[in-house]
């Protein structure tokens, strides 16, 4: 068995391609689109423009049986004060020898740039795709959740690493949310505190909305474990990637009068016209995404936060009601709350008041580098 590292376009078309023979016949699997995976990856990508990468590819007889990247985020080395590395981009044949030999790889190359721990999975980073299924096998992911085989915990374990955090996934049924309740909740809300209201994002002023999101993201989530805060750069690339997929009615954000203390988003399951159309949106992808958008059935709410000095005003309720309110008139049928980290007790007590189970467990993994 070799490990080698991507060096060239056929390398790294193998790179991108291992996962069609990790997850053959498993129907629960979705794959990602070539372009949404080679953006993630390459340099255009602006999180690279602070952080490091090397990305490995396993061997054996030379045939590609496991993949890995290295990942040095240094805004969070910086953020964190922590000279902790990434693993990210996992994937592996079921034999713990393959699995070990990808994070020995990784593991000593982190070492060699100066960091003590590594954590993992990030894809590439905490404020992407991250965290290992370890409960939840039953059920696709929604939009932008990750998957993987359930014998990835055994070889996680058998490498040595523990869990540093874990993380949930929530799911409601939408019909039988508790929009009664909430609606006498967000009355007496709105008579304590008048100044409270809640808007639908103007997307024709998409490039400010998005400003107003970096700004409360950027508070709202800086007490949180693993944060780190968005750059302009990459904030402006994720709006350009969300654009064409956000509907207003699901996006909203909290206001105090007239001042912006807090945002709540949400998107359709779009992991339901992926699994249909595979990894490619060409040439006649586009079409069937296009007809089958307004078919999706189910959501992710997959970002709510408050400035800090506005917490417990309520906020999160009446944004929380005027989303349910929207996505029952639009015929929506579950919604996922993902991820929550496992001690975030008021977001985990609210997704509780919604009528929301946990339903899947993410890891993520940790190792001191010695």
């Amino acid at each position: 068995m070799d490990i080698k590292e991507v060096v060239s376009r056929a390398d790294f078309k193998k790179f991108i391609s291992l996962p069609d023979r990790i997850y053959e016949g498993d129907d629960n699997w979705v794959p990602k689109l070539n372009i949404d995976i080679k953006h993630l990856l390459g340099g255009d990508n602006p999180f690279y423009g602070h952080a490091f990468k090397k990305l490995f590819i396993a061997y054996r007889y030379n045939e590609p049986v496991g993949r890995i990247a290295a990942i040095i985020d240094w805004n969070y080395v910086d953020f964190q004060e922590k000279k902790t590395g990434f693993f990210g981009f996992f994937e592996s044949v079921n034999d713990s020898k393959v699995a070990k030999a990808l994070l020995t790889k990784v593991e000593k190359t982190l070492k060699e740039k100066g960091m003590k721990h590594i954590i993992g999975p990030m894809n590439p980073s905490s404020n992407d795709e991250c965290g290992m299924l370890i409960d939840g096998f039953n059920s696709p992911p929604r939009i932008m959740m990750s998957y993987n085989p359930e014998y990835y915990i055994n070889l996680l374990k058998e490498a040595g690493y523990e869990k540093a955090k874990d993380l949930y996934a929530l799911n409601m049924n939408v019909e039988a949310g508790p929009q009664k309740r909430l609606e006498r909740i967000v009355g007496k809300l709105k008579k304590r505190h008048p100044e409270l209201n809640s808007r639908s994002i103007d997307i024709k002023n998409f490039k400010e909305e998005v400003n107003i999101i970096k700004d409360i993201y950027n508070n709202a989530w800086v007490k949180n474990w693993g944060f780190v805060p968005w750059t302009d750069a990459e904030l402006n690339d994720i709006a350009k990637q969300l654009k064409p997929l956000v509907v207003k009615e699901l996006v909203h954000i909290g206001c105090w009068e007239d001042k912006p203390i807090g945002f709540l988003m949400a998107l359709p399951d779009y992991n339901e016209i992926i699994k249909e159309i595979g990894h490619s949106l060409f040439p006649f992808g586009w079409t069937k995404f296009l007809r089958a958008k307004k078919k999706i059935k189910n959501l992710r709410l997959m970002a709510m936060g408050v400035k800090r000095k506005y917490h417990n005003k309520g906020i999160g309720t009446l944004m929380y009601y005027n989303a349910l309110v929207n996505t029952l008139k639009m015929g929506y049928k579950e919604c996922e709350f993902s991820w929550i980290l496992e001690d975030n007790t008021e977001t985990l007590k609210i997704g509780r008041m919604m009528g929301a189970k946990i339903y899947k467990t993410y890891r993520i993994y940790g190792l001191d580098l010695t």
